[in-house]
């Protein structure tokens, strides 16, 4: 009778929390869960024998098909990915299931949206079963597009997507696995920069492409902490286009414009780091805790943690890549291998990271990167 209630119990903890086994979670960080809120002892960076043997019966060796589809091959993809793969590599050995893994991203910049919709339809003709996709296409257009390849069986998986600015109900995903733009990432850099600041100085912003919806949720939430501080002006905004060199040229022709700033926000880490060129270029100080100028900015890079460590970015927001590249296999494993159903938005744990806490931040993400197997190209 006990050996049964175990047994049982043992169903019930796969059913809500058995696939976030991370490393995290084994070193006792402890990391968001989707499928539960408290990590089972048993599974935190092990395996439980009978939990596997159960599962690997269900999945039966199956061959899980992923399109992997981000808006530009950059840094930060590159981390989700390998954070996918670490995860993938996990299943693979404790649950039998084999993938087949594609990337294909559209050539250009965030703006290259039609490139995306053109893969988005070939991952459809060839029948995968599942898509994870990161566009900055209009919200209708995917969403006809997602209608489309569920008609036809695919599955699509939003990653890193603003999808918090849309009703539910609109969404023809299974699931939207990232954060709140507005109150995750926008909200804690205005509030990190109004403290740091002490709620006094002159800021400048410099954003992504005009209509991004990163931009609009990242905005949202950045406004709203200047509101509460209404010592922080704001002295003159452009567009940085998301990479680095748009970052510098954009931050140069402001701080030609206006010298005399105590901070730059980048709305995302590559322009942030490209504001650091052009304060160096300039040669202006960057923020030393007492004088000069802050620069923060949004994604959780390994390059950015270096310059941080470096005094060449003062802090930025990490906006739990690598929870999402290894939270959006378990939700595809959960949906397409085992039938379980998901909430339609899966929002990660962001944190703003400096000198003070930026050591696990950048530990984590290398962890992800020198992941054991490499799928696909």
């Amino acid at each position: 009778m006990e050996d049964k209630v175990r047994i049982e119990k043992d169903v019930e903890v796969s059913r809500r929390s058995i696939l976030r086994t991370s490393a995290l979670v084994g070193a006792g960080i402890g990391a968001a869960q989707i499928f539960g809120t408290t990590p089972v002892a048993a599974l935190g960076g092990t395996t439980n024998a009978t939990l596997d043997k159960a599962i690997k019966e269900i999945v039966k060796g199956k061959t899980i098909k992923v399109g992997f589809t981000p808006p530009v091959l950059s840094e930060n993809f590159t981390q989700i990915e390998s954070a996918a793969w670490r995860k993938m590599a996990e299943f693979e050995k404790r649950f039998g299931v084999k993938w087949v893994w594609e990337r294909q991203a559209p050539v250009g910049d965030f703006n290259a949206v039609q490139g995306t919709l053109g893969i988005v339809q070939s991952w459809i003709s060839r029948k995968f079963d599942a898509i994870a996709v990161c566009t900055g296409a209009n919200f209708a257009t995917v969403q006809d597009l997602y209608k489309t390849a569920n008609s036809k069986g695919l599955k699509v998986f939003q990653f890193n997507q603003p999808a918090e600015l849309y009703p539910e109900d609109q969404l023809q995903t299974v699931a939207n696995i990232g954060y709140d733009n507005r109150w995750q990432s926008g909200y804690l850099a205005g509030k990190y920069v109004a403290k740091t600041l002490g709620g006094k100085g002159n800021i400048l912003q410099i954003w992504g492409p005009s209509g991004s919806d990163w931009t609009r949720g990242r905005r949202i939430g950045f406004d709203k902490a200047l509101k509460e501080h209404p010592g922080i002006k704001v002295l003159g905004e452009a567009d940085g286009g998301y990479v680095r060199d748009k970052g510098f040229t954009a931050a140069q022709d402001l701080l030609t414009k206006y010298p005399n700033v105590n901070a730059i926000y980048g709305e995302n880490e590559e322009m942030a780091l490209g504001a650091s060129q052009a304060i160096d270029a300039a040669g202006l100080k960057h923020w030393n805790g007492k004088t000069g100028i802050v620069t923060i900015g949004a994604d959780g890079l390994v390059s950015g943690f270096k310059a941080i460590a470096a005094g060449k970015l003062t802090a930025t927001v990490d906006i739990g890549g690598i929870d999402q590249g290894q939270n959006l296999i378990e939700a595809i494993f959960a949906d397409v291998a085992l039938g379980q159903t998901l909430t339609q938005i899966i929002n990660n744990p962001t944190q703003v990271v400096d000198k003070t806490n930026y050591k696990w931040h950048q530990a984590y993400a290398e962890w992800a990167l020198a992941t054991p197997r490499k799928y696909g190209k």
